[in-house]
């Protein structure tokens, strides 16, 4: 084990400019305004479906990359963390209504850089969304604005499956600091296991993490209400 910080450190890290930074994310973001923010700011994620966590993820490297490196140089296989600050960090944003479940980042990269640091961050925004309605009009906008739908969108036609509901707004209620470590690591259960793409190739086993067993491992919060 490596570059560990002590607890002193972690609270100076958290404590001072990123969360000062943090507490100036918007509290009620409009779908379209994220997606064309993303969009003017030649962001690689503007045509994704799931805009919430990308523009977390945007904001916070358009925000925090004068103090954090972002994203980490260092890959872990193929897999990088959000930032580095002393140690590597994840951003996430969790919609509430789905539950206390949270996909976050390749499991055996997380094991590595909690066996090389200590433990690493997560950012982990929490708030309620709202949702396109029956007419499905912000998909609509957001297909035009594309330039059409995707090569995954008509397959999915072509197997008559359902279209996911799309976010059309979301309103921030806390950004949690979380410290992974071995601890929070062995409480969680990992997915994706021997699952494959649809091209055959193999899915990287990644982490789900239950909100219900984080609290001894939250070091900060702030509240947006």
């Amino acid at each position: 084990m490596s570059q560990t910080v002590n607890d002193v450190d972690y609270q100076r890290l958290i404590s001072n400019d990123v969360v000062s930074i943090l507490k100036k994310f918007p509290k009620i973001i409009d779908g379209k305004d994220a997606i064309l923010e993303m969009k003017e700011g030649n962001s690689k994620n503007w045509k994704q479906m799931e805009w919430m966590g990308f523009y977390f993820e945007y904001w916070c490297n358009e925000n925090l990359k004068y103090i954090m490196e972002m994203p980490y140089a260092k890959k872990y296989g193929n897999v990088s963390f959000d930032g580095f600050l002393e140690r590597p960090w994840d951003f996430k944003c969790h919609a509430t209504e789905s539950g206390n479940i949270v996909p976050i980042n390749d499991y055996e990269a997380i094991s590595k850089a909690v066996d090389e640091f200590g433990y690493l961050g997560i950012i982990l925004a929490e708030c309620s969304v709202h949702y396109d309605n029956e007419s499905s009009d912000f998909k609509k906008w957001h297909d035009v604005l594309k330039g059409g739908i995707s090569n995954y969108e008509e397959n999915r036609i072509k197997r008559n499956a359902s279209s996911r509901k799309r976010k059309t707004k979301i309103k921030l209620s806390k950004i949690n600091f979380i410290r992974f470590d071995d601890e929070l690591l062995a409480k969680c259960k990992s997915f994706q296991k021997n699952f494959r793409n649809a091209g055959g190739t193999v899915r990287r086993e990644k982490i789900s993490l239950d909100l219900s067993k984080i609290e001894d491992h939250i070091e900060q919060v702030i509240y947006f209400s």
